[in-house]
C-alpha cells in the first residue's frame, strides 16, 4: 500500500493537462478582453456610418 501511495505522489502526468488548461483559459481571457476593447471602439464608427447612410436615403 505504501508503494502505491508513493507512486501516486510521484506521478506528474496530470500536471501537464492542468497546465495546458490554464494556458488555454488565459488565452481565452485575453481574446475576450481584446474583443471588448475593440468592440467598444468600433461601436461609434458603425453609428456614424448608419447615420450617414440614413441621411443619404
Amino acid at each position: 500500500m505504501r508503494k502505491l501511495l508513493n507512486d501516486y505522489a510521484r506521478d506528474t502526468s496530470g500536471a501537464t493537462a492542468i497546465e495546458y488548461g490554464l494556458i488555454a483559459a488565459l488565452i481565452g481571457v485575453g481574446i475576450i478582453g481584446s474583443i471588448r476593447l475593440l468592440g467598444g471602439g468600433t461601436g461609434g464608427m458603425w453609428t456614424k456610418i448608419s447615420n450617414k447612410v440614413g441621411d443619404e436615403m
